[in-house]
């Protein structure tokens, strides 16, 4: 009996104290810090260069100083604040609401956001880039209006702008290289010569243009060889002869050599 009322007494608690640790794990953070941009709910702020206590709002300029993003003085349940004039709180843990493009593509539940081009906004992470964190919904039309950018060349971009919610945890973001059938010391050798990254069916080409130009230039240089070596066998006053011939041979090699080469090139930098 009395195991019993000890079991029923512990789940009873336990029923009281998981909500509790729910909330707690999910609990939002927050500091409050000085700054002098006009930064809206949502935005996500950089750590001001040379300081301790002021924030910017971040842009790609500036990502490697992210910080968290800036919330409500109310909505965290955790906040740290100095008192001062012109602060913001920044949140940085929980889940919370982030302002977000679609800037650098398509933004899906599970994408690390980072800071964009435009200030306080982010954006989906593609590179090896700081992140603010995780996001946990995505980008689309019922969440988020049509907006124009200008970006640092003058251009206009029709853009996706929003807020979703975000898992925020700073951190480094590393792009997993992509599976591909290309070796990558080709793949490097192909990217450098093309001054871009070139995809999987230019190089496969290019590596058939190779394969093809080797085996007849092989066979060309064989036979050169083998019938210049028989001739002499035969007669040995045909040197003269032999010699224009392995010359003639020697430029058409060549040739080939130059037409494939440039074949690849134009196939590697053009496609």
């Amino acid at each position: 009996m009395n195991c019993r009322r000890l079991f029923l007494s512990t789940f009873a608690v336990s029923l009281i104290l998981l909500p509790s640790a729910a909330a707690f794990a999910i609990t939002t953070i927050s500091q409050g810090y000085t700054t002098t941009d006009q930064l809206p709910v949502g935005a996500i702020v950089s750590l001001k260069s040379g300081t301790t206590d002021e924030v910017d709002a971040a842009t790609s300029t500036n990502v490697g100083g992210i910080l968290g993003v800036v919330i409500n003085s109310d909505s965290s349940l955790l906040s740290l604040s100095t008192g001062q004039t012109s602060q913001v709180q920044v949140a940085t843990t929980g889940v919370v609401q982030v302002l977000v493009s679609n800037i650098n593509g398509s933004i899906a539940d599970g994408d690390e956001i980072t800071a964009s081009p435009i200030s306080g906004v982010g954006m989906k992470a593609t590179s090896d880039i700081k992140v603010v964190g995780i996001a946990q919904s995505g980008l689309d039309n019922s969440n988020s209006s049509t907006e124009t950018f200008t970006d640092s060349s003058g251009q206009k971009h029709s853009v996706l702008i929003g807020d979703i919610p975000v898992q925020v945890s700073v951190s480094y973001f590393y792009k997993l290289p992509n599976k591909t059938l290309i070796p990558s010391a080709i793949q490097n050798i192909s990217d450098a010569l093309a001054g871009k990254q070139v995809n999987t069916i230019p190089i496969l080409i290019s590596m058939g243009i190779f394969i093809i130009t080797v085996i007849i230039v092989a066979s060309i240089v064989y036979s050169m060889i083998h019938s210049s070596i028989i001739s002499v066998g035969r007669n040995p006053l045909s040197q003269s002869a032999i010699y224009r011939q392995v010359i003639q041979m020697s430029a058409l090699v060549l040739g080939i050599l130059v037409v494939a080469a440039l074949s690849i090139y134009m196939i590697i930098t053009k496609l």
